[in-house]
């Protein structure tokens, strides 16, 4: 691009805008100098946001705002910055103390489910021998979970056919009905 005074290469590029007007002059460094535009090298990045940012924050009127506390475990004294970095928590009592912290991502790991339900051993089911079978009222308590977890998904595959057949009024009913289930164990 030449230069707007004389036909050398402009280098030196400059927009306003004035009552709306975008104004653009293009310069070589010599027309730049005449006209008094800076012609010196830029200032790092880094120099012109340090710039940009100390007036704001000494503008700043009153106290700061408290740092977070950082909470350790009380047993291993590990951090839950060390936790995300690691991705293993220190001992047993890391689960308690980063317990808000941890709630949200188990939650989302387990696509909503907060409370262990687990698997129920075969020989538990019946049909164990004499020596492993467990007393009719574990039984009829593991029973009922096996029950409750094969409702679950008879209603989670109904719910998935009636929101591909687009009836949305009996998948509400259905998400309705798991969350229930889902929220207080199942009991009726």
């Amino acid at each position: 691009m030449k230069c707007d005074q004389c036909d050398n290469e402009a280098t030196v590029h400059e927009v306003t805008v004035r009552n709306g007007v975008k104004i653009e002059k293009h310069l070589c460094e010599v027309c730049a100098t005449q006209q008094g535009i800076a012609t010196q090298p830029a200032a790092p990045i880094n120099e012109l946001l340090k710039s940009f940012m100390i007036p704001t924050t000494a503008a700043i009127v009153g106290p700061r705002p408290p740092q977070p506390r950082v909470i350790a475990c009380p047993v291993c004294q590990m951090t839950f910055a060390e936790f995300k970095q690691q991705g293993l928590l220190g001992c047993a009592a890391c689960y308690k103390a980063f317990e808000a912290q941890l709630a949200p991502l188990v939650e989302r790991a387990h696509d909503g489910g907060t409370k262990h339900i687990g698997k129920v051993p075969r020989r538990m089911l019946g049909g164990g021998t004499a020596d492993t079978a467990e007393p009719d009222r574990i039984k009829r308590g593991l029973l009922d979970v096996e029950e409750r977890a094969e409702r679950l998904r008879r209603i989670q595959r109904e719910l998935d056919n009636a929101v591909q057949a687009e009836q949305y009024e009996r998948a509400a009913q259905l998400r309705d009905e798991l969350r229930r289930l889902s929220s207080n164990g199942g009991s009726n």
